[in-house]
């Protein structure tokens, strides 16, 4: 039976991974086609992206504690059952209101999938397998960007697509009744009290803020009610940061900001997070939009980004022995930001062999970059404080990667206007893969104060 558990448990929680990580990748190659059915505008469309991202971001802190309050097999099969209802939500959706609440629901299904299930694992796994255990939960991470692309771009193309979201429905049932076969339920007896308050305070505020922004120059609510929305989440925000210094355990410890390797990685990473946020909303828009590709087409293109990233991942253990963090981060950060910021230099009849190598650069840098700075944020973390350390280092990368999507909508939006075009065109993305491009170059300061051998104990013992 250990054996049977350290293969198949893994694979089940392959499974949601898979779920998780194809549609927020293949949701982006259909939005020109969403966005007509619905009659929106496709840059309007960044509030679909944003609504996941938020939701994610808000629920993953209080995801230990459901798991070892009602268990993690409980937790679990529920999150996939959400998952699905908001899959479904989104297939059936006529307007963009409608979507953007099935988003949502999507999303607190995702937050809940992937960290219970690692909770599923390392409580179920033998340690003796632990490592093959691990190994196959990488499996759908790689897999999933370089298909989902290709396959949401055929069915959109081809078919229609609402059928993109039907994909998670024989995956996310053969999970549930995996999950009821072979995961125990297990918790811990007593995990004390949630911090409600602050779980409020900080999901509240974040949620307002980044939607307000989102929603700012948007047909879907006055620019007067999107304002008001990221004001009242900005004062929120600053409550918890208030209440969160005399809390006893606050549901985000920002105390560990004060540790430089974290605060390099959090903080400094979530510039760099901005940019990288940005792409995959923005790339798949100009592709179609700007040069009239298919949705397929598109597919064909963005997929590159992944098999640039498939292989930097392979050197990465072998770069940061040799240089360390401090200078990967410094001068990665450069590459990573030039790569995006050439996704600007596409126009009408540029050669397709020319996209698709800038793509795979674009997927190349910021996978290193991307790497090492969630391999440095547990440099100095205490082996007692990495679940709550990683709780807010979950939910700044989430809110970065949303925040991304809105600066690059915006800058979108102003170079439509300041160019006088009724519909955005191939001129109107260069301002907004630059202005994304230049956040990555926002890190280097931040890594410059980090010393030269910070994190090496992790760098050294890193393995390719």
């Amino acid at each position: 039976m250990p054996v049977a558990i350290a293969l198949i448990s893994p694979l089940i929680v392959a499974c949601a991974l898979f779920m998780e990580s194809a549609d927020a990748n293949i949701i982006v190659t259909a939005l020109p086609s969403m966005a007509r059915d619905f009659g929106s505008d496709p840059v309007s469309l960044k509030i679909a992206i944003i609504s996941y991202v938020v939701s994610l971001g808000v629920f993953i802190p209080i995801c230990g504690w459901l798991a070892d309050r009602f268990g993690s097999r409980t937790v679990f099969r529920t999150a996939i059952g959400i998952f699905i209802a908001g899959s479904l939500m989104c297939a059936a959706s006529r307007s963009m209101h409608f979507f953007t609440l099935a988003r949502f629901l999507q999303g607190i299904g995702g937050a809940m999938m992937v960290p219970v299930g690692r909770i599923i694992i390392f409580r179920s796994v033998p340690k003796s397998e632990f490592v093959r255990a691990m190994n196959y939960l990488s499996m759908p991470a790689m897999f999933a960007p370089a298909a989902a692309p290709l396959l949401g771009g055929f069915l959109t193309t081809y078919l229609h697509w609402r059928l993109i979201f039907f994909i998670n429905v024989p995956i996310g049932l053969l999970g549930i009744y995996l999950t009821n076969r072979y995961i125990a339920n297990t918790h811990e007896p007593h995990p004390g009290p949630l911090d409600w308050t602050g779980f409020v305070l900080s999901a509240l505020g974040a949620s307002l803020a980044l939607l307000g922004l989102s929603l700012i120059g948007t047909d879907i609510v006055a620019d007067r009610t999107a304002y008001e929305m990221c004001l009242v989440g900005a004062f929120l925000l600053a409550l918890y940061v208030l209440y969160a210094q005399r809390a006893e355990r606050p549901v985000l410890e920002l105390r560990f900001l004060r540790i430089p390797t974290y605060r390099a990685s959090v903080l400094g990473g979530s510039m760099f997070r901005i940019g990288l946020g940005a792409v995959p909303f923005l790339l798949p828009l100009a592709l179609q939009e700007g040069l009239g590709m298919t949705a397929f087409g598109s597919g064909l293109i963005t997929c590159a980004s992944a098999f640039g990233s498939m292989f930097m991942r392979s050197l990465t253990s072998l770069t940061l022995r040799r240089f360390g963090f401090r200078t990967v981060l410094i001068y990665n950060a450069a590459f990573s930001g030039v790569a995006i910021a050439a996704y600007g230099t596409f126009f009408p009849g540029t050669s397709l062999w020319y996209i698709w190598l800038v793509v795979l650069l674009g997927g190349f840098f910021p996978a290193l970059q991307f790497t090492s700075l969630n391999s440095m944020i547990y440099a100095d973390i205490a082996s007692r404080d990495v679940g709550r350390a990683t709780s807010l280092g979950s939910v700044v990368q989430q809110m970065s990667l949303g925040l991304g999507v809105v600066v690059g909508g915006i800058v979108l939006q102003i170079a439509r206007a300041v160019h006088g075009h009724a519909h955005v065109t191939w001129s109107d993305f260069w301002p907004a893969f630059l202005v994304v491009g230049l956040f990555s170059f926002g890190s280097i300061p931040i890594s410059r104060r980090l010393s030269p051998d910070a994190g090496d104990e992790i760098a050294r013992g890193s393995r390719g």
